[in-house]
């Protein structure tokens, strides 16, 4: 990756793009839908990181009186580009007793006529969780019946932690309207790089017209970094031999992660099954960004309040990023559990 966009810097290719992106990049993306199953691809575009993906695709789709279903807990992003738009939030919960996979009966308490989509990330962020092919096929034939575009948000879909195989939402859906997200940042370790990219699948009829306001915006700003697309081919394409030894380094610190979680007085948590991420539920008599400001005052150790990602009522969360490596973990561990039995005795 780095070769190829050292290569076309060396080589001038540093003016503007095309708005959707060069061709190498976008050919390899199709093969990457190709590889997820997805059959039905309409468009693909590149975008700089899948922030603004979010953001051109939001935007296209959204006016005012409309609202989005997004999870809750979810990566903030959505809410804010939301709140730019001047759209109400319509958040619906992923169920903590079941994995936190969506809650389908909430789902659809909350389908309005103005719901225009729904955003599915898969896997999740900041719970790990990852769907089962009986929620993904649930949440396909609800769209079907009420017209919605379904955003993939799978940014984290080869860092899965389980022995099955990730299933892309546009796989199990291929006649709905579904833009799946995607990018270097997580699977390729190269977030700073800020490339991402939108897949835009289902009934050529039906999304014409939403895909024509998508590439409409993307002209509007021009280009994502041109070099830095050259990295698109050989990620996609090159070697994917990085990825076992990843996947096998967060397993062992998830491993870890949850078994000090579930061991340690007023804390739980449900095992993620991707991403890098756990989110424990914490049994405390303040709120949880009281507790995340105090641990870091008292203690050094950062994580991040459940309440700013979204939690039913009544419950409190903290965000567990589990990228250090087990003996950074461990002693963070430690500080937590000593900060709790001293705080909250």
């Amino acid at each position: 990756m780095i070769e190829a966009v050292y290569k076309a810097m060396r080589d001038g290719k540093n003016g503007y793009a095309p708005s959707s992106g060069i061709k190498p990049a976008l050919d390899a993306i199709r093969g990457e839908a190709a590889r997820k199953g997805i059959s039905t691809v309409q468009d693909v575009f590149v975008t700089t990181g899948v922030s603004e993906t979010v953001d051109l695709c939001l935007t296209a789709l959204l006016n005012p009186g409309d609202d989005l279903l997004t999870p809750c807990p979810d990566y903030p992003l959505y809410s804010a580009v939301l709140a730019k738009l001047g759209i109400g939030l319509n958040a619906y919960y992923l169920n903590e007793e079941d994995g936190w996979q969506p809650d389908l009966d909430d789902i659809k308490r909350k389908i309005t006529p103005r719901t225009r989509g729904i955003v599915l990330i898969n896997p999740n962020n900041p719970t790990g969780s990852v769907c089962s092919r009986a929620t993904l096929e649930q949440i396909a034939e609800l769209a079907r019946r009420h017209n919605l575009v379904v955003f993939a948000d799978e940014i984290y879909d080869k860092l899965i932690l389980e022995d099955d195989e990730h299933i892309a939402m546009a796989s199990v859906a291929p006649d709905v309207p579904v833009v799946t997200f995607g990018g270097l940042s997580k699977n390729y370790l190269a977030p700073g790089w800020r490339i991402g990219w939108g897949i835009v699948s289902g009934d050529p009829a039906v999304v014409k017209q939403y895909d024509e306001g998508i590439q409409r915006l993307l002209r509007s700003r021009l280009c994502a970094n041109h070099p830095e697309q050259y990295a698109i081919k050989p990620a996609l394409e090159g070697p994917q031999d990085h990825l076992p030894e990843v996947r096998k380094k967060l397993r062992s610190r998830r491993d870890l992660t949850v078994q000090w979680c579930n061991s340690t007085p007023r804390v739980s948590c449900v095992s993620p099954r991707g991403a890098f991420y756990a989110y424990p539920r914490i049994d405390i008599p303040e709120r949880d960004d009281v507790f995340v400001k105090e641990l870091i005052l008292q203690k050094h150790v950062m994580v991040v309040h459940g309440s700013g990602f979204g939690q039913k009522p009544g419950t409190k969360h903290f965000r567990i990023v589990f990228l250090p490596d087990e003996k950074t973990l461990s002693i963070a561990y430690e500080a937590i559990a000593e900060f709790i039995g001293s705080r909250y005795r």
